[in-house]
């Protein structure tokens, strides 16, 4: 897939779908579908079109697979087996090499459950190694809210996604402390709470449970480590995998409510794998900001992958934006979060233009309302999305986990799917 940016000069001169159609020599409609826009006839500067073209590189003078390899994070051997080359050193100057597609296993966070979350998974259910069915309320008792998840799990079994169970510590999906208190130092609860979850993963077919526990008390974090060391015993003798999800640390005594009681060292050997949530920077009680600024998740993962084995780390991607008003005045300014197609609705309106960090990757603009207030949006895009699964690569990682699937984004699929082979755990039923 390429991506192509609208400048001024094109939105004067016609229709620029057939002019980019005949560009790059794609199908008009297939173009137009797979960005998924608002208005398909109203385009704004510094807007980001996907175009879907073959993942290929044009030999240039001096290219070797070699060096090609080390560019593209892939080996000699692929690239020569992705193109039928017999002998490596006979590659010449304009000749379109096929890049392979390295392996990856993604998760998808879903909030929406029944036939919903049904339909959300039977669309995308080629893009996910796993779908997390968020999630089963923790109560302080150990028992657990129930959820409306049987029509998801049956259709992520027929699409070859293996569903995961979560559990998290929320009130009305509020985080609560004390609920993650009352589980992890009283025993009697937690076998409590053990039971009901190994009883709905054996029952409900479940493939393993990610667990989600945020804002832990600091002085919880060592019942915290035992907790996670108790599942892993329980579970995987049975099958089942074991994942969480962890903040985004930058050090391993980074002070904080959100982080203290997470030990990435003790996630790392406990879990099959861990969800690194490099995301919400730019959250809605902040001042504007890229929502996963590149900057910030290369940070995490420096320290991520000295004390969690890199294919242990899928990377956390958001599939959202917020829109701020100004100023932004701390303690009451509240931004209101928005998908993709959002962000480009509030772009057409207003006439804005949309600018791109070069050092966080992330797209953004600013706008003025019918009464005069102005607002700054951040939110993702194809470009954005590259660039963070080329980080993915870099780093080497598991792969990637989005929050949430139940927000449409039809260019990341896409762009996810052209750039990797999506790794399965189950055989299509």
């Amino acid at each position: 897939m390429l991506i192509h940016v609208v400048t001024r000069g094109e939105l004067t001169r016609g229709n620029i779908w057939l002019t980019l159609a005949q560009r790059y020599r794609v199908n008009l409609e297939e173009l137009i579908q797979i960005n998924d826009l608002p208005d398909p006839d109203r385009l704004v500067i510094g807007q980001a079109i996907l175009v879907p073209t073959p993942y290929v590189h044009i030999v240039q003078p001096g290219d070797t697979l070699w060096s090609l390899a080390q560019h593209y994070q892939t080996t000699v051997d692929a690239i020569a087996k992705e193109n039928q080359i017999a002998d490596p050193s006979l590659i010449y100057p304009g000749q379109i090499l096929h890049l392979p597609r390295p392996p990856i296993e993604v998760n998808g966070y879903l909030m929406s459950m029944g036939q919903q979350g049904q339909k959300i998974v039977q669309e995308l259910g080629g893009a996910l190694t796993y779908v997390t069915n968020y999630s089963y309320e923790v109560q302080p008792d150990g028992s657990l809210k129930n959820i409306d998840d049987e029509p998801v799990i049956t259709e992520a079994r027929r699409q070859g996604v293996l569903p995961l169970m979560c559990i998290t510590n929320t009130v009305e999906g509020r985080f609560d402390s004390n609920i993650a208190r009352d589980v992890l130092n009283n025993e009697g609860v937690q076998n409590h709470l053990i039971d009901n979850v190994m009883e709905r993963l054996r029952t409900k077919g479940y493939g393993g449970l990610n667990v989600n526990f945020e804002y832990v008390y600091p002085d919880d974090r060592l019942a915290y480590n035992q907790f996670l060391q108790r599942l892993s015993k329980r579970i995987n003798p049975d099958g089942f995998m074991l994942s969480t999800a962890i903040a985004p640390k930058v050090r391993a005594d980074q002070p904080g409510l959100l982080y203290e009681a997470h030990d990435y060292p003790v996630h790392g050997e406990f879990n099959d794998f861990t969800v690194v949530m490099t995301y919400e920077w730019g959250w809605s009680g902040g001042p504007p900001w890229a929502i996963a600024p590149l900057t910030e998740v290369r940070k995490v993962l420096d320290y991520a992958v000295t004390a969690i084995p890199n294919q242990k780390i899928l990377m956390g991607v958001p599939t959202y934006g917020r829109d701020w008003p100004l100023p932004y005045v701390s303690g009451e300014t509240r931004a209101t979060t928005i998908n993709y197609r959002g962000a480009l609705q509030r772009a057409i309106r207003y006439g804005a233009e949309i600018s791109y960090h070069p050092e966080y990757q992330a797209p953004y603009f600013r706008y003025t309302d019918e009464e005069g207030k102005e607002h700054e949006v951040w939110y993702e895009d194809a470009r954005s999305i590259a660039a963070k699964l080329e980080t993915v690569k870099q780093y080497g990682l598991r792969g990637v986990s989005y929050w949430q699937i139940t927000i449409p984004f039809k260019q990341n699929w896409a762009l996810l799917q052209s750039r990797f082979t999506i790794l399965k755990r189950l055989k299509t039923e």
